[in-house]
């Protein structure tokens, strides 16, 4: 299986979708094919004014088997990261076909839109999809003109979490110009666990804090008061 996935066997083009991904259903409105979304997570809440008549079926790691079933959808697109296999392996159980998607690049997560332009027979929407790629090779291009900023982002507090270098939020930072100090740390995967004297050590120019996985917002600053810049 490639980053994304096979297309699961389909007779027609999908017309009742659930997404158990926020990033993919953000991605379905984006791309302007979201009026086939029947379901969504508990965590899809971009764009909020659609969203909010799509029906929630629970957390991309514990979504109701039943209440997807009951939706009758036609397609369920979830990620090899964010569900569980044995989700995706009892939707199929029941007859919904169901297509793993993985992007883990920049690159691999505009190969993904594609693939579902292709599989939505949405090939009028691909003008929305090339002014995004363009986007992309100009902030590619932008950031090779430029020494890498140190940048530190942590996915999680208490035990401190960060990305590695396989990841796609890594992927992002080296696009856009920054470089992931964390990159080849050893140990612990995708995902290592640090210490603040690990940050510390690494010095880095700027610290972003994601508001997920976990909720970082301003009273978090105070974590970081040896920074120079978040």
């Amino acid at each position: 299986m490639g980053q994304n996935g096979k297309f699961p066997s389909l007779p027609a083009p999908p017309q009742r979708i659930v997404s158990l991904v926020p990033s993919v259903t953000e991605s379905l409105f984006d791309l302007r094919i979201g009026a086939q979304l029947v379901g969504a997570t508990d965590y899809c809440i971009y764009p909020s004014a659609p969203l909010a008549t799509v029906p929630k079926i629970g957390g991309p790691k514990n979504p109701s088997i039943e209440q997807i079933v009951a939706l009758q959808p036609d397609l369920v697109i979830a990620n090899r990261e964010e569900n569980r296999k044995e989700d995706v392996e009892a939707l199929r159980a029941v007859g919904l076909p169901v297509w793993v998607t993985f992007p883990r690049t920049v690159t691999q997560a505009l190969e993904m839109l594609w693939d579902m332009i292709f599989l939505l027979h949405a090939q009028d929407r691909t003008v929305s999809l090339l002014t995004i790629e363009m986007a992309f090779d100009w902030a590619r291009r932008a950031a090779k003109g430029s020494e890498p900023i140190r940048v530190f982002c942590p996915i999680w507090r208490d035990p401190w979490m960060t990305i590695s270098a396989d990841t796609y939020t890594h992927d992002l930072l080296r696009v856009c110009g920054g470089h992931n100090i964390f990159a080849d740390w050893p140990g612990d995967g995708r995902y290592p666990t640090i210490s603040l004297d690990d940050v510390v050590a690494l010095a880095p120019e700027v610290i972003l804090l994601p508001s997920e996985p976990f909720p970082f917002d301003e009273s978090h600053i105070a974590d970081f008061a040896f920074s120079p810049k978040l």
